[in-house]
């Protein structure tokens, strides 16, 4: 039996090319499309996201890009009968193989990016909170006390 694909960290586009088939077509646009797609050597399934880009600053030519999602069994199934979303970047949310100009495939994770994004709107929570603070102008011990406690409140949201 190969090696999953899910133990190898860089996979050449003539090994994806191979391995995985369609299964079922879930859109299909002139820009992108999706569909439940399976690895022939393991029988692993695995959302393929795939679009279009033409970067005008350049040669215009079209670009295609290639996301492969791990799923397990549960999701192939709400994904065949339309049940379960599909769509990048709302539903991907764990590692996922995505191709790169070199002619490999490479694991990303986007938890980092998710991360970056609460982080950021914990920063303007914090912001705002001390923007209204200088504006009201009352710097007594009491409304600087239920200042820091505010503040507290909001970083041990995070945690």
């Amino acid at each position: 039996m190969e090696t999953s694909l899910l133990q190898q960290q860089k996979i050449s586009a003539e090994t994806i090319a191979m391995r995985i088939i369609s299964v079922k077509e879930l859109l299909q646009t002139e820009l992108d499309m999706y569909e439940v797609s399976k690895d022939v050597e393991t029988g692993e399934h695995y959302l393929h996201y795939a679009y279009m880009h033409r970067d005008f600053t350049n040669t215009g030519e079209p670009e295609s890009f290639h996301y492969l999602l791990p799923i397990d069994s549960d999701d192939v199934l709400g994904l065949i009968f339309g049940e379960q979303g599909y769509a990048y970047p709302e539903h991907w949310q764990k590692s996922f193989l995505r191709n790169g100009p070199e002619g490999f495939y490479i694991w990303f994770d986007p938890s980092h990016e998710v991360q970056q994004t609460e982080d950021d709107e914990i920063a303007q929570d914090l912001l705002n909170k001390l923007r209204t603070f200088r504006e009201k102008g009352n710097v007594d011990p009491e409304a600087v006390r239920k200042l820091l406690e505010e503040l507290d409140e909001t970083r041990n949201k995070k945690e």
